[in-house]
């Protein structure tokens, strides 16, 4: 699917009549994997998620991603999760497997796609844990898991009085960029815990990640929208990269 060489694997599972194919992927990504190859991985995935079933599966050794909040300490991880997020990617494994750690991943743009997920222990030597799961040809039609923040009923009064609260001269007193983050992210977890409730996600837009509301959807379709209506002769990347440039259909 791609030029760049990456260690990856891609099969086209035939549907029955009436039924839509499956696309299958497994992924091995090298710890010290560079950009570029990433990039081309990056790439892949984008072209398979296209597809109305995905299964993607692998080791893709991104060990310092917090799955809970969907943060990552460095770059690589941050632009997995992006990859994850932009394609629309559900995990299907909730529990670490490897040394505490979710380095193993089975991801689906379906929910209802995988069932039965089972960990089976060690193959011999392997750190790794083996997982059994089923490929579900038709999804099942499944009630969203999902939770989303329900803004609507927040008490962001009670959640600026919970962090006014805190002295952060001396909470942050002598720490570095990284140790002041983790302070800043939990006080603000645990704010947030307590003064934003949260909802169901609907099962019909489950393909959605949870926090893609109609406003953030109609942003979405005017920047396709403004691209669409360039100015001709004009080179529209090198504007979109300008600060103050907003772009729109030439005036006449």
């Amino acid at each position: 699917m791609d030029e760049e060489p990456t260690e990856s694997l891609w099969v086209r599972i035939k549907g029955r009549a009436g039924a839509g194919d499956i696309i299958a992927g497994v992924c091995y990504r090298p710890p010290d994997q560079g950009d570029q190859a990433d990039e081309a991985l990056y790439r892949q995935v984008g072209a398979a998620s296209r597809s109305q079933a995905l299964v993607l599966m692998g080791d893709f050794n991104h060990p310092n991603i917090c799955w809970r909040d969907n943060t990552a300490e460095c770059k690589q991880s941050r632009k997995f999760l992006e990859c994850i997020n932009d394609n629309f990617l559900l995990p299907v494994i909730e529990e670490p497997m490897r040394r505490g750690a979710m380095l193993d991943l089975i991801l689906t743009n379906k929910e209802g796609l995988v069932g039965d997920v089972k960990l089976k222990g060690s193959l011999g030597c392997s750190d790794h844990e083996m997982v059994e799961f089923r490929i579900l040809r038709a999804a099942r039609r499944v009630h969203s898991k999902l939770t989303t923040l329900d803004f609507r009923r927040a008490d962001f009064g009670l959640f600026r009085d919970l962090l006014g609260r805190i002295p952060w001269d001396k909470a942050l007193e002598g720490r570095g960029a990284q140790d002041s983050w983790l302070i800043l992210k939990a006080h603000l977890l645990q704010a947030q815990e307590r003064c934003i409730p949260t909802k169901r996600k609907s099962s019909k837009n489950t393909k959605r990640p949870a926090w893609m509301n109609k406003e953030l959807l109609g942003k979405v379709k005017h920047k396709k929208e403004a691209y669409k209506g360039r100015w001709p002769g004009r080179n529209t990347e090198k504007l979109f990269k300008q600060p103050g440039i907003r772009l729109g259909k030439p005036k006449p």
